[in-house]
């Protein structure tokens, strides 16, 4: 009996019979999933530069010419519907990131700094912010646990957690410029300010529990750089706002906090969020995650460069976004809609939100 058939058949499964914190760790690895998911895609795994600089530049381009013609025009609703735009291209831009985390740095040279330069200090959510931070929780042993950056038991806490997590992100493009312009100038002579920011506010992390190490070598160093083109440009903002207005300036805080809760809905249902604390298997943390592969619409939308297939990422984290449809079909069309990958996929964006929804309810 190979590992699958093990799952598919103990009587009763033990992801039914369990409750949500406790059937990870009843759950057993899927050998024949795993070593599928990584023989089927070794001819695919190269990041090709061809699609990322293109993809990359044109979202952006489309994003800032959107943000531009929303602060121009004189028409109110072709302003909202270009500042939707703006939201959406941008979006696909800082998603970027994700990928950066995860390709080799020999990779793609050059892009880690133009992405940097075009996208990342402009918004203020430079790589540093996410590189280091996203690799642990693809960790074997801190997935789900406390010391995942970036997992909270969202099915587990009450049903008020879901707006509050999602509405907080609009938040965050204002927390992002006051960082930038203030706390970072006033921590480079004030060291436990320094100290503090640097642990608590400098990772795209929503467990509050989460301390960042300080950076050392190289990093620290790429973090210099980054954090003072951060500050330069937030402070110029300012200074250009105090000039010349602040509609613009509103606006693009309007922009990107609408990209910010769009990613905080995706983020939503990144995952089931059913893990308490516990280690967890590699086919546990997969069916902890969620794909949602065609023929669902709009997903390319919410869940751009790749993030439709977040499950499948998290068996083969290195597999480059532009490969991951292709990888998808591969591993489905093998092992079949029997088999525990299958397991992974979703419609839609609004039967996982209600699913969460409905966990949530069940909390005492």
């Amino acid at each position: 009996m190979n590992a699958q058939n093990a799952i598919d058949l103990t009587p009763p499964l033990a992801r039914d019979a369990a409750a949500p914190s406790t059937w990870h760790s009843q759950m057993p690895d899927d050998k024949a999933m795993l070593r599928a998911a990584v023989e089927l895609t070794r001819d695919i795994a190269d990041a090709r530069p061809g699609i990322y600089w293109p993809d990359m530049l044109v979202s952006a381009a489309v994003g800032y010419g959107a943000l531009a013609g929303a602060i121009l025009v004189g028409n109110s609703v072709v302003a909202v519907l270009l500042g939707l735009l703006a939201s959406l291209a941008l979006y696909r831009a800082l998603l970027f990131i994700h990928e950066l985390t995860h390709i080799h740095k020999d990779a793609l040279p050059g892009f880690r700094f133009g992405w940097n330069l075009l996208v990342g200090i402009p918004m203020l959510i430079p790589s540093f912010m996410y590189e280091g931070v996203h690799t642990q929780h693809h960790a074997r042993t801190r997935y789900g646990t406390i010391e995942d950056p970036e997992y909270l038991p969202l099915a587990l806490m009450k049903p008020w957690s879901l707006p509050v997590f999602a509405l907080t992100a609009i938040l965050l493009p204002v927390a992002l410029l006051v960082r930038s312009a203030v706390l970072v100038p006033l921590g480079a002579v004030i060291p436990p300010l320094r100290d503090l920011v640097w642990g608590r506010a400098s990772a795209l992390a929503i467990n509050p529990q989460y301390r960042r190490r300080k950076p050392e070598g190289d990093f620290a160093r790429m973090v210099f750089w980054q954090e003072l083109g951060c500050s330069v440009w937030a402070l110029s903002v300012l200074a250009a706002s105090f000039a010349w207005g602040w509609r613009p300036l509103v606006i693009a805080l309007g922009v990107v906090s609408l990209t910010a809760f769009l990613n905080q809905i995706r983020t939503l249902v990144a995952h089931l969020w059913e893990n308490d604390g516990e280690s967890m298997t590699v086919t546990a943390q997969y069916l902890d995650s969620v794909n949602v592969p065609p023929p669902a619409r709009f997903s390319g939308l919410w869940a751009p460069v790749g993030l439709r297939y977040h499950a499948l990422h998290h068996l083969l984290p290195s597999v480059p976004y532009h490969s991951l449809a292709e990888a998808h079909r591969r591993i489905h069309e093998h092992l079949g809609e029997t088999s525990t990958y299958r397991k992974a996929s979703y419609p839609g964006l609004t039967p996982l939100l209600a699913r969460l929804a409905r966990s949530t309810m069940t909390v005492r």
